[in-house]
This record gives structure tokens, C-alpha cells and sequence, in this order.
């Protein structure tokens, strides 16, 4: 360990949650600015472990210790009904301005100019007049539209508010960044901003994630919780997959040679225990038997193993719609829809919340009626349609085998028990009621019950909600095999990617063919977000003079002229000072430089990359202020012909 430096070390730590042990006899160290994911099957420990980090559990042995003075975030999980602003409400997650607000507010009141002066500097220091803006900069991001900024945080939905708790983490400006599933209440639009944002955060994050690209694009090291051992490995989840395959290769290939020494010196013990001439050797190879270490067997393989049956029949088309429109009651959501899938079909689709991505398969599994159009069902059509909504039909009271016995007739316990197994419910745990069930075994138990039904066609809204790398990757695999065709949503890039070979995209009320992959798709987002901002400021035009709106615009673009060459200067200020945080943000994401003999450059390198950052930080300001300004000069063609 590096002296001098903020680190995060376990040492020979135990968690214990009640009677059941989690973690035992682990160590490890994170270095301050590396961003960690933290992964390992459900129940095994990781939110323990958070819960450790953050004061709220001691630990049962060993030592886990930081720097005291370190700030720490993480996300609430609990949002009352406020009736303060969105806005408001992240803002509140930056405490430090909050207090400095509140010590001006009563400065001001007693008319204490100094207390008044030092307050604003501090402020100023904090970058704290600039947070409404970085405030809406978040909200934006994840999803919000200007106008919602201002609405009170009672009139969103449970999924909205956990965005908005979300946003109040990022803003808070913490030492340590604790995230876990940030990307569960998300959808794919806002997981690639979050990826974006996590990615340039300068403190340390520990990341628990089931989501592999979004680890493999964020995080440079991984801890492993398996078999109550909390295993450091470098690099991403890609890395630390590699690296534990040969891990669990070498851990195989010792336990056989061992079992093989076993078994001999038991041989020998057993033959020549009893005589004379040969007990001494006995004794010996006795002793040498109980010094042998305790090699466990390597574990390869995953609890998950299921896969669809092979459909008794798949017609062409399977379902069709045709010149339809989709919606609720007298509301309309999307308009001329037309869409057949026949089998082999694998769409993916793609747009904003909200765009009307569940509302297409709502309507294509007869969920709710078409507003217009027709409906094309091949006779003795089955769907396997999964969505949150079925999470919440499952009988609270009931158990999973009664799950399975009330679809499937002919089954006794024993073989509803055997299917269960391939879904991970095995022992008590096919027995237990539903309302003792976590989110991530209710999904696992809807797709067993779909999996049961043999469907033709798979209409997947969020299917990875609450599920675990494993069963993610045994989903995966399943999908391929597939023969039926599959519609899906999902903010998982890897699912996406992995089981997808045509998308969709939905926008504007339309459903349309998307000739591009996911990366595209970032594009059209950034493109879409571009034209949305340049539609809210469209002038109408027939009530405007255009002569005379060009002579206006071009004494505007003159206006601003002179802002526009600083803030290019600014811009390529920061694009270079980015270039250079890079190449030092890689030399200090190699653990070997952490080591004593390296202690000089490290201080070096960690003053540069705090210069870096500050410099970067001051020059994206003065960017940001000359582009609100240049905005605001070009928009007072729009405000004075309102």
C-alpha cells in the first residue's frame, strides 16, 4: 500500500448479515479515482457491502477503512412526496451549497457584509452558481423535459422519482460514488448518457451493475463476491471474465492432481496401516495428508440452464398489423403502424421513453385494443409476453411449483421442481411464497412460466429487469437458439446486440425500419436532441416579416460574432486538456505505478491530473457562459416577434 494517499482497504474483512455469513477473511484496496464494479450472484453479499462502506454495517471481523473526510453519495431509495421543484430537489443533493445558501440567507438578514463576501466566495469557489444549470444539464440527460424541471416531485411516478434521487447523487460532487443498478429504472436513451457522465466523473465509484456493456464501458476494475470471498481483479467485466476462466482452470487442474495425491497416500495408509514394518511410513503420509491445503473444486458452470422448446408449429405470418393505430381509449400514440413478423423475425426496438415502444407490443399481444387498423393472429397462436405488468399478476400466496402445476397440468411436484432447477429455484426455494420472492426471482419464474407454454413469438419488454449477469447470459443464450421470431425492449446494449438482427425505431408517433446498429442510434439521439432544441425556437413565419427577419438574424449573427471566436477558443482548450487528462488517466489506471518504488511520478501524475481537471472544469465554465450567451442574443429574433 502506497503511504500518503486516500485508499479505500479491506483487510481480512467478514460480513455477516444475521446468521448467514457473506463475506469472510477478504482483502483488497481501491485506489482513490478507479472506478470499480462490483458483481457476484443475488444474495451474495454486495449490497452488504455498501452498506458496510457507507457506516451502516459493521463489520463482523477484520478492518474496512477510508478517508474520513470523504464525501459519500449514493441513491435513495425512498423519494417522499415533495412538493419542491425537480430542479429544487437535485439541487438539494449538492449539501455543501445548500449550507453556504442558508449561512448568505442569514448574513443577509443581519447585514454582515463580510460574512456576506467570504459566503459568496465560497460559493463562487463551489462552482455554486452555476448548479441550477448543471441541475438541468442532469435531468435532461436522464430523460426530463424542460418543462417538467418545475413540476413538484409528487406528481411523478415511483420511476421518475428514483431518476430524480439519481440526479441528486450525481450532482453532489462526492469523494465516493456508490451506484447500485442505477440502470434498472433507465431506458436505453438514458443509460448511454449515464455511461457518458460516469465516465468523465472524477471521484471513485463502486458500481453494482448485471448490465456487462455498461461495466465493460465504465468501470477498470472488478470485485467478485463468490463463495464468500471478495476476489480484486483488474480491468472491465470482459477482463475479469477471462481472467477467472483461468483461474477456475488452474483451481481445477490443482484440486485433480490433489484428489490423485489423495487418493495414493489414503491407499497406502489403508494397506499398511496394520503392519509393523510399515507404520512408521503410515504415520508419516497421515501427516502429510492433514498438512495438504483445502482445494475447493473449481465451479464453471452457471445454476441457469433452460432454453425454448422448439414450437409445434410456426405459421407465415405469425402476426401482422396492418395500417393500425395504437393507443389508449380516445388518445392516440402511434399512427399508420404497419409491422408482420414471421418466424426467425428478431426486431429490436429502439426510442425515447415514452415514444410508445410498449404501447406497439401491447397492441401486438392484444393487450389493448387497436384505435384503427386490423390485427393479423395465426390460428393457435402462442405469445410468450413479458413485461413488469406480469411480475404483478403472479399469485402472492403461491408458491413457484404452483406456479408451474397450475399451467402445466400433468405435472406432479417432483417434475415441476426438475423444471424450476434449470430457472435456479431449487431446495425450499421452489416452495416459498411469492410475496417472500426478491424482483429478480418473480422475472425468473414469469420466464419459466413463458418457457413452460412453448410460444411462437416472444414479445420482451425489459426482460433483464432485476436479473443477474448469469441469468442475463443464460437468457442470452436461449434467445439465440430460438426459432419463433422475437420483438424486444431492452436497455441492455449486450442483449440488444446479442440476440437482435433488425431494429425498429419509434418516434414522432411513427414506428420505422432503423438501417443502423446501436452506435447509430447514439447519433440519431444526438441528431434528434439537436432538431428538438432548433423546433422549440421555429418562428412562425407566416406571421413575419422574412426581409426583415434575415436583416435581424444577420445583425444578431454579427452581435455574437465576437463571443463565438472565445468560446471556439474555450472549446479547443478543453478538447486538448482532455486529450492530456486521458493519457494520464491510463498510466494511473495501472495498479504497478501504485507501488512504493514509483512514489515520486504518482504524486506527479495525481498534482497533473488534479491540474487537468481544474483546467478543463474553468475552461468547459467559460464555454458554457459564452454558448448561454450567444443563445440568448440569437433567440431575441424569436422573443420580439412572440
Amino acid at each position: 500500500m502506497t503511504e500518503g494517499f486516500p485508499l479505500i482497504t479491506a483487510s481480512e474483512l467478514s460480513l455477516d448479515r444475521g446468521a448467514k455469513n457473506l463475506i469472510k477473511a477478504s482483502s483488497f484496496t481501491i485506489h482513490p479515482n478507479h472506478k470499480v464494479g462490483l458483481v457476484g450472484a443475488n444474495g451474495c453479499g454486495k449490497s452488504s457491502l455498501f452498506a458496510a462502506l457507507l457506516g451502516e454495517l459493521t463489520p463482523d471481523a477484520g478492518d474496512l477503512s477510508m478517508p474520513s473526510s470523504w464525501v459519500i453519495a449514493t441513491v435513495k431509495q425512498e423519494t417522499p412526496a415533495l412538493a419542491e421543484s425537480a430542479l429544487d430537489y437535485v439541487m438539494d443533493g449538492d449539501k455543501e451549497f445548500r449550507q453556504l445558501e442558508h449561512a448568505l440567507m442569514l448574513a443577509r438578514e443581519k447585514d454582515d457584509g463580510i460574512a456576506e463576501a467570504t459566503i459568496i466566495n465560497k460559493i463562487d469557489a463551489i462552482h455554486g452558481y452555476s448548479l441550477p444549470a448543471r441541475a438541468g444539464e442532469l435531468l435532461h440527460g436522464l430523460g426530463f423535459l424542460q418543462e417538467q424541471l418545475t413540476n413538484p416531485v409528487q406528481d411523478f411516478s415511483g420511476g421518475w422519482r428514483m431518476r430524480l434521487n439519481l440526479a441528486q447523487a450525481l450532482i453532489s460532487r462526492a469523494d465516493l460514488l456508490l451506484l447500485d443498478e442505477p440502470t434498472n429504472h433507465l431506458d436505453l436513451d438514458a443509460v448511454i448518457w449515464l455511461q457518458r457522465w460516469l465516465k468523465r466523473f472524477d471521484g471513485t465509484l463502486v458500481l453494482i451493475s448485471h448490465d456487462r456493456d455498461f461495466l465493460d464501458d465504465v468501470i477498470g476494475q472488478i470485485i467478485h463476491i463468490e463463495h464468500q470471498k471478495a476476489k480484486l481483479y483488474s480491468g472491465n467485466y470482459s477482463a475479469f471474465e477471462r481472467q477467472r476462466a483461468e483461474h477456475l482452470a488452474q483451481q481445477d487442474a490443482q484440486y485433480q492432481k490433489q484428489q490423485k495425491e489423495v487418493a495414493h497416500l489414503t491407499s497406502f495408509v489403508d494397506r499398511f496401516r496394520a503392519k509393523a514394518s510399515k507404520a512408521k511410513q503410515a504415520q508419516s503420509r497421515l501427516k502429510r495428508l492433514e498438512k495438504l491445503p483445502e482445494l475447493a473444486p473449481a465451479h464453471v458452470d452457471s445454476q441457469f440452464t433452460f432454453s425454448f422448446a422448439v414450437p409445434e408449429s410456426l405459421p407465415y405470418p405469425l402476426l401482422a398489423l396492418t395500417e393500425t393505430n395504437c393507443g389508449y381509449q380516445q388518445t392516440t400514440i402511434l399512427q399508420d403502424v404497419g409491422i408482420t413478423l414471421v418466424p426467425g423475425s428478431r426486431i429490436g426496438l429502439l426510442g425515447r421513453n415514452g415514444a410508445g415502444k410498449s404501447t406497439l407490443i401491447k397492441s401486438l399481444a392484444g393487450e389493448i385494443n387497436l384505435l384503427a387498423g386490423d390485427r393479423y393472429c395465426a390460428q393457435d397462436l402462442k405469445i410468450g409476453y413479458f413485461s413488469q405488468h406480469q411480475l404483478e399478476q403472479l399469485h402472492l400466496s403461491s408458491s413457484p411449483v404452483d406456479h408451474i402445476i397450475r399451467a402445466k397440468r400433468e405435472f406432479g411436484e417432483p417434475q415441476a421442481r426438475t423444471f424450476l432447477g434449470r430457472f435456479g429455484f431449487s431446495g425450499d426455494e421452489a416452495l416459498a411464497q411469492v410475496n417472500t420472492m426478491s424482483g429478480g426471482e418473480k422475472a425468473r419464474l414469469v420466464l419459466a412460466l413463458i418457457v413452460l407454454e412453448k410460444p411462437q413469438l416472444l414479445l420482451l419488454d425489459e426482460p433483464t429487469n432485476h436479473l443477474d449477469l448469469e441469468m442475463r447470459q443464460a437468457l442470452v443464450l436461449a434467445l439465440q437458439e430460438f426459432g419463433g421470431a422475437i420483438i424486444l425492449i431492452a436497455h441492455d446494449r449486450y442483449l440488444l446486440e446479442s440476440c437482435v438482427d433488425e431494429f425498429y425505431i419509434v418516434a414522432n408517433g411513427k414506428v420505422s425500419e432503423f438501417s443502423g446498429d446501436i452506435d447509430d442510434y447514439q447519433q440519431w439521439l444526438n441528431d434528434d436532441k439537436k432538431q428538438s432544441l432548433q423546433s422549440t425556437k421555429t418562428i412562425n413565419e407566416n406571421t413575419i416579416d422574412k426581409k426583415q427577419l434575415r436583416r435581424e438574424q444577420a445583425e444578431l449573427r454579427k452581435k455574437a460574432s465576437p463571443l463565438k471566436k472565445q468560446a471556439d477558443k474555450f472549446e479547443k482548450k478543453v478538447h486538448q486538456y482532455q486529450l492530456e487528462l486521458d493519457k494520464v488517466e491510463e498510466i494511473l489506471g495501472d495498479s504497478e505505478i501504485y507501488q512504493a518504488e514509483f512514489k515520486v511520478r504518482l504524486t506527479e501524475l495525481l498534482k497533473q491530473q488534479a491540474q487537468l481537471k481544474n483546467d478543463i472544469e474553468e475552461n468547459e465554465m467559460h464555454w458554457l457562459e459564452l454558448e448561454e450567451q450567444i443563445e440568448e442574443i440569437m433567440s431575441q429574433t424569436s422573443d420580439n416577434s412572440i
